[in-house]
């Protein structure tokens, strides 16, 4: 207990120097340690409150820990029945009494009052440079840039990692796991070092929670529910985290990855992120031939749709429908739009289908058009454009 304490110190102390990258200011990865005992180091004003506090309680805990059983052991040990000694036979002590009542008190208040301070920080999210919204879904992260600099910017966030690292039930893994190994994604969320960034949660599907350990931030995304929290990272660095509510299957595939920077390489993220949207933004007045929809659904289908439905369209049992000879993909393209756009649940599986609407026209467009070709499903209408995926958002 001794050494954890003064681990939990020397890690807060090194924390309080905020200048350069994390790594080299606080000895942390910005993610989990092998056999790592401690909390994370601290990369915000914030979560260094919390390690002073860790060490404060510590502290407290170690003193009424060795004052008591100290006591406790010297009593039994100088006034054992062998050397003589006889029990007391008084009653009562009115001033024992009021000491055990006393005491405790005062020292539920030393660590009540600095507690309450630091939460009510974590609450306060006024005033923010940048509010990003971040929605929960099995099993990715959605990141909607809301307001400050790179307002406008929405992306998607998959794991990495390849299936092969992974294994599977029964079998081994046959590629070798690399340092990130479940905690690499597709695309980082990045801020800017010494900004306040506000994170509005919400979820697609079940409860989710977005977590970092180093900002010391971990908020719940619940579905029909907006929630928010803050951080304002001292370091530059990548911070990892998890996903850390219990959301289905594939709850440890979805991690969290944020990526701090300067005010200039944030400008220039911002910058090539709008060009990059703006080059992926089709003009959904366009007519795409059906090899040219195929070609990009399969690309959508692998990164949103493959974890649940499978590469081979068959689903799970008993826990995600098939695609392969559904009847909602060889019927009525509508109905799958109508399913694409607002979500579905049909009582028939336990999880449920959450809408799509942040995909593009052309993507949603496309991965219809997809799975209409694929497989052994040979609908009448095989083919959507992009253009009727706008018309049936109205």
């Amino acid at each position: 207990m001794l050494g954890f304490t003064m681990t939990a110190a020397s890690i807060a102390a090194r924390a309080a120097d905020t200048a350069g990258t994390y790594g080299p200011a606080t000895g942390g990865t910005g993610g989990p340690i092998e056999k790592q005992l401690n909390l994370q180091p601290p990369a915000t004003r914030i979560a260094t409150e919390v390690y002073d506090l860790h060490t404060w309680m510590m502290i407290v805990c170690l003193v009424i820990f060795v004052a008591v059983f100290g006591v406790m052991f010297y009593s039994i040990f100088k006034h054992r029945k062998s050397l003589g000694h006889k029990p007391a036979t008084f009653h009562e002590s009115t001033s024992v009494e009021i000491a055990w009542t006393i005491v405790p008190f005062l020292i539920v208040i030393g660590m009540a009052l600095p507690a309450t301070r630091t939460v009510v920080g974590m609450k306060d999210t006024s005033n923010a440079d940048i509010t990003i919204k971040v929605t929960g879904m099995q099993w990715k992260w959605g990141y909607d840039y809301l307001s400050g600099e790179g307002n406008g910017i929405s992306f998607l966030s998959n794991l990495t990692t390849p299936r092969a690292q992974v294994g599977a039930p029964g079998f081994a893994p046959t590629e070798k796991r690399g340092d990130n190994y479940l905690m690499e994604v597709d695309n980082e969320m990045v801020v800017p070092v010494h900004k306040k960034i506000r994170i509005v949660t919400t979820a697609a599907d079940v409860i989710h929670s977005w977590s970092i350990p180093a900002f010391a931030v971990k908020q719940d995304a619940i579905p029909g529910f907006v929630r928010d929290t803050w951080f304002k990272a001292e370091h530059t660095g990548t911070y990892r985290g998890y996903c850390s509510e219990l959301c289905g299957k594939e709850h440890a595939f979805m991690p969290i990855v944020v990526r701090v920077v300067s005010d200039a390489d944030y400008t220039a993220w911002v910058d090539g992120k709008k060009k990059e949207m703006a080059a992926l933004a089709d003009d959904p007045n366009k007519t795409f031939t059906i090899d040219e929809l195929k070609t990009r659904g399969e690309k959508v289908y692998t990164a949103n749709c493959a974890v649940c439905h499978q590469a081979n369209g068959k689903g799970v049992p008993d826990a995600f429908a098939p695609l392969d000879g559904s009847a909602v993909v060889n019927g009525d393209k509508a109905a799958q739009m109508h399913v694409l756009l607002n979500g579905q649940k049909s009582g028939k599986y336990p999880a449920e289908m959450p809408a799509w609407k942040q995909l593009s026209d052309t993507e949603i467009a496309a991965v219809i058009t997809y799975t209409r070709n694929s497989w052994s499903n040979k609908p009448e209408q095989n083919i959507v454009q992009p253009a009727e995926i706008v018309a049936a958002r109205k």
